[in-house]
């Protein structure tokens, strides 16, 4: 089974790091893929730009509404994901747990649905 690991983190937090800080944070996040890879877990990861790049868009009336920045103002926001292969939710759970998102923010692990293939038109 395929699942997200999504990564929230406080946008703001980057910045106001040392730069001994920002090295030891990459670190660790590279430890937690090579930690994947190692066990064949590992299938993509990102790190997405920062939310103010990011632009939403909802259908209000029939008509397309195009806005810039995200949908949510919350404190923390979408900062990366890692698409895993795990056994069951429980194994994607453990890994979700050594996320180094855990420490500065939340980490949400969610299932990939299948969806089934379409043939060609």
């Amino acid at each position: 089974m395929q699942f997200l690991i999504l990564a929230y983190v406080q946008e703001a937090g980057w910045p106001a790091m040392t730069k001994e800080q920002q090295e030891q944070g990459l670190a660790a996040y590279k430890s937690f893929s090579d930690a994947l890879k190692k066990a064949g877990a590992y299938i993509s990861s990102n790190r997405l730009a920062m939310s103010s790049n990011a632009t939403t868009l909802r259908q209000a009336d029939g008509k397309m509404q195009v806005l810039d920045g995200p949908f949510a103002d919350s404190k923390e926001q979408l900062g990366g994901y890692y698409l895993i292969e795990a056994k069951n939710l429980d194994e994607a759970i453990a890994w979700g747990s050594r996320c180094p998102a855990t420490g500065h923010g939340a980490v949400e692990v969610r299932p990939i649905v299948e969806m089934p293939a379409q043939a060609s038109a």
